[in-house]
């Protein structure tokens, strides 16, 4: 019986190699009134675009508020608000140097509000040889890496 659940979970894997938004599914959207916004260390320094952020609607994993500013040029900081109870979370990295050549619908990163799943497009914290597509989970307030596909260009 082992043998046959590895072998179904590996012709799973291999069918969809490139995680989906629709393997991360949130199944409910929080709908009530934003709590205030906590907060603490860090956070402060970014009060202004922080407590501005938070006044949106939740555009991630059902109750999360992503947000994300410039940090310099073709570079991006940002955090998600716990719409529940205001508490942010900050991204692992920044992202920055995509290709230039990206078409009008690219975002360097692309998240839903019914999944768990962020796609982060450049590179992390402007490592050289990193430019790729970054797939991380958002799972109770962590950014969880789940693989890394890397372009062979820049």
């Amino acid at each position: 019986m082992r043998i046959v659940l590895i072998a179904v979970a590996g012709l799973l894997l291999a069918q969809h190699p490139i995680p989906r938004y629709e393997d991360f599914p949130v199944t409910e959207a929080y709908k009530g009134k934003n709590a205030p916004l906590a907060l603490s260390g860090l956070d402060r320094e970014f009060r202004t675009r922080l407590r501005s952020a938070a006044t949106q609607k939740p555009n991630l994993e059902g109750h999360y508020i992503l947000t994300a500013w410039g940090r310099g040029a073709e570079c991006l900081m940002g955090a998600a608000i716990d719409a529940n109870t205001g508490r942010v979370y900050w991204l692992p990295h920044t992202i920055c140097c995509w290709p230039a050549d990206v078409d009008g619908k690219f975002r360097p990163i692309a998240y839903r509000l019914n999944s768990r799943l962020i796609v982060f497009s450049g590179e992390r914290d402007e490592k050289e040889g990193d430019l790729g597509r970054h797939y991380y989970e958002f799972r109770a307030g962590k950014f969880i890496l789940i693989k890394s596909v890397l372009s062979k260009k820049k």
